[in-house]
């Protein structure tokens, strides 16, 4: 029960994450019988099991809905998105090559508001002074806007 009530207080946590919550309502409790008590709330459909690339599994206790997953790239923030509603050809597959489709994973990846406003305050740190007018040969260099990370 303390490892369910950790993963409804603490949405999209890792393993590690859940173990510390249960291990501060508990006290002593081993990793393994974390990991093992996750996946079987996962197998009983009672809590459900998030693999981005690059992240450690998450886990939420949102379950029963086809809900999707907007993530930060920067800090690695995890937001849930509701399933689009009226046409939506990219979830409906083209050939499901005989399979019954009961889910359609979909991961939006960005940077949240707080990671964005954070670059743009150290863009503004690192711009220099303007000391005086340029010159007609020298003109201000310009941020790419195809790549934002350059």
């Amino acid at each position: 029960m303390a490892t369910l009530r950790a993963v409804a207080s603490r949405p999209h946590a890792t393993a590690d994450e859940v173990t510390e919550d249960v291990r501060a309502a508990i006290g002593s409790v081993s990793r393994q019988a974390v990991y093992d008590t996750l996946a079987v709330l996962v197998e009983k459909k009672m809590i459900r099991r998030i693999q981005t690339p690059g992240s450690p599994a998450r886990f939420e206790d949102r379950v029963g809905d086809n809900h999707h997953h907007l993530i930060c790239r920067t800090c690695g923030t995890t937001t849930d998105i509701d399933c689009a509603v009226g046409a939506t050809p990219c979830l409906t597959a083209h050939d499901a090559h005989g399979f019954e489709i009961d889910e359609a994973e979909v991961i939006y990846w960005g940077r949240c508001p707080a990671c964005r406003e954070a670059a743009t305050a150290a863009q503004g740190e690192q711009a220099p002074p303007a000391l005086a007018q340029p010159s007609e040969t020298a003109r201000p260099r310009r941020a790419s806007r195809a790549n934002p990370r350059t």
